[in-house]
């Protein structure tokens, strides 16, 4: 009345530090046993099993072998664990393969001390400055370098001198990429000495840059010399050069077009360049800078014959004058 019992498994073994002859290791694995002639109900079926132990050493290669594992079945139909296992085995452990040799002392030779070649240092660039004080190591050839291997730049102005188009720039001024002082408008003053910074290009300056015809956008009421509230911003804008660069006059001339006798546009010119200049007082400018002029329609800008040209031709100007 023996059950009959053939089990196979494969197992992953940990193995742990040895202590002394003593090495402890621990399993874990999955089987499948064939039961035959079965009691109570015993099942085929696969398991898992656990187990932990020790190898003994007797000889170099030859141990002791003491283990238990736990194999259990907990799926099978049997109530609880009743078809699980504990075993316990006492065996003999051999090993195969070659024997780890420890490694020989290693004794130091005694060497003589090795003396470094001695390495002349170059000069890549030709600047005259060796490659390990070259702060600017691509320097163009035949340009001269200052002691740290850089382009000299003569007016220090950050162009270096081989790119400086204008090599005596005076110090602190701003230059462009060329080394040229910046003349943003292009009028020919550039932007240190440029009084008037945001002349149109292409108008007629003076030497301050300023332009010696300045259009005054002034709107006024229709067939009147009031000024509207929309022309403030401009006259804002010419009321603070003149009082900023009070070496300048300014002579306020109005214009108007042909409509209306020459007689009534000349009067009414007058009127609007007056109130222009009374504008320009009330916001701070000197009296004695200005002056007013009316040109009535003698100073077309452009044929009357369209309502567009007409209004071209009525306008206000101021001419600058230097003191």
């Amino acid at each position: 009345s023996d059950t009959r019992i053939t089990r196979g498994a494969f197992n992953g073994v940990y193995t742990f530090d040895k202590q002394g002859v003593v090495t402890p290791f621990a399993k874990a694995g999955v089987g499948y046993e064939k039961v035959s002639r079965e009691i109570l109900s015993n099942e085929s079926g696969f398991f898992l099993d656990a187990g932990a132990g020790l190898k003994v050493a007797l000889m170099e290669k030859l141990a002791l072998k003491l283990e238990a594992i736990y194999m259990a079945k907990p799926w099978t139909n049997n109530s609880g664990f009743a078809d699980s296992n504990l075993m316990t085995m006492v065996g003999v452990s051999y090993s195969f393969g070659a024997t780890e040799q420890k490694p020989a002392p290693v004794v130091q030779e005694k060497k003589e001390p090795v003396v470094a070649p001695v390495v002349v240092d170059g000069d890549d660039d030709n600047d005259g400055v060796p490659n390990s004080k070259d702060k600017c190591p691509n320097t163009p050839a035949g340009a001269k370098a200052n002691a740290d291997g850089c382009e000299l730049d003569d007016d220090n102005d950050g162009i270096a001198n081989s790119k400086d188009k204008c090599p005596n720039t005076p110090t602190g001024i701003e230059v462009d990429a060329s080394g040229c002082a910046l003349d943003s408008d292009k009028d020919g003053i550039i932007d240190a000495n440029d009084k008037c910074p945001n002349t149109p290009i292409g108008g007629k300056v003076n030497e301050d840059g300023c332009p010696q015809r300045v259009p005054l956008k002034i709107n006024f009421d229709l067939n009147s010399a009031k000024v509207t509230a929309d022309s403030d911003a401009e006259l804002n804008r010419f009321a603070n050069f003149l009082t900023t660069y009070a070496n300048y006059e300014a002579k306020i001339v109005g214009h108007t077009d042909n409509k209306g006798s020459a007689t009534y546009n000349q009067k009414l010119s007058q009127k609007r360049a007056d109130s222009v200049v009374s504008e320009l007082v009330k916001r701070g400018v000197d009296p004695k800078q200005l002056t007013a002029l009316g040109k009535g329609e003698s100073e077309p800008v452009a044929g009357n014959a369209t309502k567009e040209d007409r209004a071209k031709n009525r306008r206000t100007e101021a001419e600058l004058i230097r003191k």
